[in-house]
Order: C-alpha cells, then sequence, then structure tokens
C-alpha cells in the first residue's frame, strides 16, 4: 500500500468534541482568537488553527497575542497574521481563549479591552487541569497533551480539512504538539496524541523541520542565554532538587530576547537527579518572578507547589507569578519545593 493510500481517521476520538463548542464556533461570524503572553507554539498554534476553522465556515476571525511574535517561532506560514490587540473596527461576537490556564495570562490585552471581555461570550479551550472555567463554554481536557491536540479533533468534528490554508493548519497545529511533548518525549503523550500527529503529517504537516526549528536550531544569542543561566545552577536534598536563575541582566548581556528563554526549563529538568526542576525567572524589575517547575513522574505534582503561589498547570510541568522579587520568591518557593520533594519516597 502506498502513502496515498493511507487514510488516518479521527473520527472515534472527535466525537468526544462538545456540542456547545461546535455551537458557539459555528454561530460566531466575528471572532477573535487570543493566546497567552509571552507565548509559545502550542498557544499560537492554536489560535491561528481556530482563526482558520473560523473562516472556513464563513466567518472573520482575527489572532491576537499581546506580545511581539517571537523569532523562533516566524518560519511557521500565518504566524504574521497575529495582532497585538483586537481590530478596533470589529465588532466581536465571540472570543476564543486557548491555552489559558487563567484568563489573566492573557496579559495587557485582557486589562486594556475589559470591557470587550465583559460584554463578549467566551470559549475557553484549555489542556490545563488548573483552569478555574472563565468562559461562557468551557472545554477543558487535561488529558490532552497540547491545546492544539484539541483543535486537531475540533477541525476534524467540523468537516474542516487539516490541510486546510495550503497546509497552514496543519503546520499550526503540529508545532504546538512537538512543542508541549518535548518533540514526543514527556508523558503526557497518549495513543491519541500519536495519532492525531499521524493525521497531522497526512495533511502535511513536517515533524522533521518543526522539531529542527523548535528544539535543534538556536540563535547564538539563547545559547549565550543558556549558559549564563545553566552556570548558576543549584541543587538541594542531594541533587533531588535543582534550580537556576534567570535575571534582567542575562537578557542585556547575551543580547537575546526573553521568548529566546523558551526551553531552559526542560534543559534543567534534564538533570538525572532532580525530582523537581525549577527557572526562576525575573519579570520586568517591578518586584514579581515568573517560576516554572517540571516533576519527575510519581513524584511530587507540580501543581500543588505551584498552586501555593497562585499557579498551576499539569503535574509534571506548572508555572506561577510570584508577587515577590527574585531572591525573596526563590526562598519562599524553594522553601515549599524542598518539603514536597522531602516527601517523595524513593
Amino acid at each position: 500500500m502506498s502513502d496515498k493510500d493511507v487514510r488516518v481517521d479521527l473520527t472515534g476520538f472527535a466525537a468526544t468534541v462538545p456540542d456547545e463548542v461546535i455551537d458557539r464556533l459555528r454561530a460566531g461570524r466575528r471572532v477573535l482568537t487570543i493566546c497567552h503572553e509571552n507565548p509559545e507554539a502550542d498557544a499560537l498554534g492554536s489560535a491561528l488553527a481556530v482563526s482558520l476553522i473560523v473562516e472556513a465556515g464563513g466567518g472573520v476571525a482575527t489572532p491576537v497575542c499581546a506580545d511581539p511574535m517571537p523569532e523562533m517561532y516566524k518560519f511557521m506560514p500565518g504566524m504574521d497574521r497575529f495582532r497585538q490587540q483586537p481590530d478596533p473596527a470589529m465588532e466581536y461576537d465571540l472570543l476564543v481563549v486557548g491555552d489559558c490556564g487563567e484568563l489573566e495570562r492573557i496579559g495587557p490585552v485582557f486589562e486594556s479591552h475589559a470591557e470587550l471581555f465583559a460584554r463578549v461570550p467566551i470559549l475557553d479551550i484549555d489542556h490545563h487541569l488548573s483552569n478555574p472555567r472563565f468562559g461562557a463554554v468551557d472545554w477543558i481536557d487535561a488529558r490532552s497533551s497540547a491545546t492544539c491536540e484539541m483543535v486537531t479533533l475540533l477541525a476534524w468534528r467540523m468537516g474542516i480539512p487539516l490541510t486546510t490554508g495550503n497546509g497552514m493548519m496543519a503546520t499550526a497545529l503540529a508545532g504546538g504538539l512537538v512543542m508541549d511533548t518535548g518533540n514526543f518525549q514527556h508523558p503526557n503523550v497518549t495513543p491519541r496524541t500519536l495519532v492525531v500527529a499521524a493525521a497531522l503529517r497526512e495533511a502535511g504537516a513536517d515533524f522533521s523541520e518543526i522539531a529542527r526549528r523548535l528544539y535543534r536550531s538556536k540563535p547564538n544569542t539563547q545559547l549565550i542565554l543558556f549558559g549564563r543561566v545553566l552556570a548558576r545552577l543549584g541543587s538541594d536534598l542531594e541533587g533531588k532538587l535543582v534550580w537556576s536563575t534567570l535575571e534582567l541582566a542575562d537578557l542585556a548581556v547575551s543580547g537575546a530576547a526573553s521568548a529566546e528563554s523558551e526551553g531552559l526549563i526542560d534543559l534543567i529538568a534534564q538533570s538525572e537527579t532532580a525530582e523537581a526542576a525549577i527557572l526562576f525567572k525575573e519579570v520586568d524589575g517591578n518586584g514579581s518572578t515568573r517560576v516554572s517547575v517540571r516533576t519527575r513522574d510519581g513524584g511530587v505534582d507540580a501543581t500543588v507547589l505551584t498552586g501555593t503561589f497562585g499557579g498551576g498547570g499539569h503535574a509534571r510541568a506548572a508555572g506561577a507569578t510570584v508577587n515577590l522579587p527574585l531572591d525573596k520568591a526563590r526562598v519562599a518557593v524553594l522553601a515549599r519545593a524542598a518539603s514536597l520533594v522531602a516527601e517523595v519516597g524513593r
């Protein structure tokens, strides 16, 4: 049998997409699809794909992200469509918020357009277990490896070809899968994830090139940044707790953009002894610190650690913004992390 005879069928998986999600999207004619600030491939890919779904159904969509497009994602077609603000000429009738564990993660767009978010219904599509369900309709699937996995099933259920946009949709969705699964190496990969990936590959997504661009191709500024942060790696509890710190000065010295810190926590988590790996990131000098956490299977639940500080995510990967300056945030978080790591019985 040749490749052209292959037909990956997602119908059974797509049947789990809630009817009310389909109904909301079909009714939306002027849709804002928005992702979180400091975006990564899953947030961007799902927002772009939902826009393409809306447009395939005859509607108009505006993909928005509060931050400028990170350089590392510009290779994916359609990323130039993102605006940093809603279109002021558009009377939106639906807001689709994707991959946001909490509404505030949208960033300054949420604050500057509070009236819009209060007035227009929100369709919340997310795979974070900690999502507080802030939408008029909430579709939360914590079993999904990525929001892009969910949106792939959404497109299939609505009869929108994954080849839509001359391959734009397939590439966008595949990018989210590659990023949120660590190139299919994280424990969140399920049989469904792999079948979804097969469907996207069949639709033309070049997983090899996507993985190369996201994981095996880095600007020199990013390599310098990683070196500075890794050089100050700290550990405790016989290496079961490891951490490092990214300071604003590291960005200035390396010449790297903030978005180039993407992937750093996963590198720290490669420690062979660590039950918990933590990256502390100085946000903007205003007294807050971003914390990213990775933990090992069968051990510390990362959401328990980040939840102590108002954050959330997944059991193995979670984050929080701590309203403390870097030094104080590190002391507080490490103390809590040490107590959780000490409870792991292995």
